[in-house]
């Protein structure tokens, strides 16, 4: 069975990016990350995929 992916918050989104939160929540308003909203109004990423990210700009960072 697979485990549910861990839902992170913006603060925490801009923790691994070293951002500010308002900074995240405009990437998911670009579209550059991908978001959800929970049935409160709050907007949650998939740590899987943050993490995929950061991953991808590092290796076009070392390229």
């Amino acid at each position: 069975m697979d485990t549910p992916d861990r839902l992170l918050t913006p603060a925490e989104v801009a923790r691994m990016f070293h951002v500010d939160p308002k900074t995240v929540s405009r990437w998911a308003l670009a579209g550059k990350l991908t978001s959800f909203r929970t049935l409160g109004g709050h907007r949650r990423f998939r740590e899987a995929e943050i993490l995929a990210h950061i991953a991808s700009t590092q290796q076009t960072k070392e390229s």
